[in-house]
C-alpha cells in the first residue's frame, strides 16, 4: 500500500499531531508499506526522511505570536504535482486545516481515497485567542474539509459526537496507542524527585504545550497547596507569562527521550487543565506510568479517565473542584496507589501496533468503499 500523509506539523515540532504521524509511519514501515510525508517546514529543519518515508517540506510562514507553528503557503498545483508523482493508494490527512484543506481539494480532484484524522479543536481555539466571532466560520472550514474525505477518524466519543453535531458525515472512532514499555511505573526515580522537590514535597506534574488553549494558568488554583511542588514540562508562547503567574512552580521546558516517562512515573499526580482536548495523549501516558490523573470532564478525558477508579474529572471551569480532587488523592496514599494500578491496567494493552492495524483497516475501507457525492468547497480560502 502507498500512503501519502499530509500533516499540519512534523519534526522538529513535537506535539500530538507529530507524535501520531511518527507512530503511523513506524507501523507502515514495519509492515512493508510505502509512505510519503508532506508538511510545512522551515528550510533545513525537518529531516529528509523518517521511518523509511521521504519527507517533503512545503514553503511556510511562522504563525504570528507562535513561531514554532508554521503554516504552509504552497498552493494546489505544487501539492498536486507531489501527489501525482507519488501516486498514493490513499491520502491520510493529519489534523487537516491549512495545508490539509489544500490537500483535500487536490485529493478530490485526483479522486483519491482520503482518511481525515480529526485531532485539534481549532474552531473553539478562537475564543482563547480573542476572536470568538470566528468560530462559526472555522467550523464551516472543518466541515468542508472532512466532508470531502472518504471518512473522518475522531479520537474520542466526545469528538465524534461533536463532529456529527456540526454536520460532518462518515465519522468513525480511532484512538491512539501508548508505549506501555516506555511509560511504565518502573521508570520512577527518587533522584528526579529529590532534584525537583528537594524538600520532599508531593509532586504534581503537568506535561503539554504552554499555550492559551491549554489553560495552564488554572494550575494557580493548586499553587498554595502545602507541601506540594508543581512541575511543568513543556514550552510555548505563554511560558514567560506563566512563570510570573506561578513563581513557585518548576518549569522544565521541552523534554525528550527518557525525561518525560521518568517524570510521569515519579510524580504523585498528573493534572491536565485543557478543556479542548480531543484525546489527550499525555493523560494516557500518565495512566500507563501508574500515576493517577485529574482533568476536566470534557473531550478526550471523558474516555480516558474513569472517576473513582483511575482519577477524577472536574466540571470545566470549576477550579474549586480541581483543587478538591487533587487534595483528595494527595491526602490518601492507598487510594492514590490503587488508582495508579487501575490506570496502568486500563491502558497497557492499547499498543500502537494494535491501533496501527485498525488504521490500515480504515485505509482499506476507504480504498474499496463507494466514493461520496461531490461536496462544494468553501467559497473562500485563507491558505490554498
Amino acid at each position: 500500500m502507498r500512503v501519502a500523509l499530509v500533516t499540519e506539523s512534523f519534526l522538529p515540532q513535537i506535539n500530538g499531531v507529530t507524535h501520531s504521524v511518527m507512530r503511523v509511519l513506524e507501523h507502515l514501515q514495519t509492515l512493508g508499506h510505502e509512505a510519503l510525508v508532506v508538511a510545512p517546514g522551515a528550510p533545513g529543519e525537518a529531516p529528509d526522511s523518517y521511518a523509511g518515508a521521504e519527507v517533503v517540506t512545503l514553503p511556510s510562514i511562522a504563525l504570528p505570536g507562535y513561531a514554532a507553528v508554521r503554516v504552509a503557503t504552497a498552493g494546489q498545483l505544487r501539492l498536486e504535482k507531489i501527489l501525482r508523482d507519488f501516486a498514493p493508494d490513499v491520502l491520510h490527512l493529519a489534523a487537516p486545516f491549512a495545508v490539509g484543506h489544500t490537500a483535500a481539494l487536490v485529493g478530490e480532484r485526483l479522486d483519491l481515497p482520503m482518511v481525515a484524522i480529526y485531532q485539534t479543536e481549532v474552531p473553539t481555539y478562537a475564543s482563547h485567542y480573542g476572536a470568538p466571532q470566528l468560530e462559526p466560520l472555522l467550523w464551516q472550514r472543518v466541515r468542508t474539509i472532512h466532508n470531502l474525505a472518504s471518512m473522518t477518524l475522531a479520537p474520542s466519543t466526545f469528538a465524534a459526537n461533536q463532529l456529527t453535531e456540526h454536520g460532518i458525515d462518515r465519522v468513525r472512532i480511532w484512538g491512539r496507542g501508548v508505549d506501555s514499555t516506555r511509560f511504565h511505573p518502573c521508570r520512577a526515580s527518587q533522584q528526579w524527585r529529590d532534584e525537583v522537590a528537594p524538600g520532599g514535597e508531593q509532586i504534581i506534574v503537568y506535561v503539554g504545550r504552554l499555550a492559551a488553549e491549554k489553560q495552564v494558568d488554572d494550575l494557580a488554583a493548586l499553587a498554595d497547596l502545602p507541601a506540594t511542588k508543581l512541575v511543568i514540562i513543556g514550552d510555548g508562547p505563554k511560558r514567560a507569562e506563566l512563570e510570573v503567574a506561578l513563581p513557585s512552580a518548576k518549569f522544565c521546558g521541552q523534554q525528550t527521550g527518557d525525561a518525560v516517562p521518568r517524570a510521569m512515573a515519579s510524580a504523585d499526580l498528573f493534572v491536565h487543565t485543557g478543556e479542548m482536548e480531543t484525546f489527550c495523549q499525555s493523560i494516557q501516558e500518565s495512566l500507563a506510568s501508574g500515576t493517577p490523573v485529574v482533568a476536566p470532564a470534557r473531550g478526550g478525558p471523558l474516555d480516558l479517565v474513569q472517576p473513582s477508579h483511575t482519577g477524577w474529572l472536574y466540571p470545566p471551569g470549576d477550579l474549586v473542584a480541581l483543587r478538591t480532587h487533587v487534595q483528595d488523592l494527595l491526602g490518601d496514599d492507598f487510594k492514590r496507589a490503587a488508582f495508579g494500578a487501575k490506570g496502568r491496567a486500563a491502558v497497557e494493552h492499547r499498543t500502537w501496533s494494535y491501533m496501527g492495524d485498525l488504521l490500515l483497516a480504515h485505509y482499506t475501507e476507504a480504498i474499496t468503499g463507494v466514493r461520496r457525492p461531490r461536496v462544494a468547497a468553501w467559497p473562500w480560502s485563507l491558505f490554498a
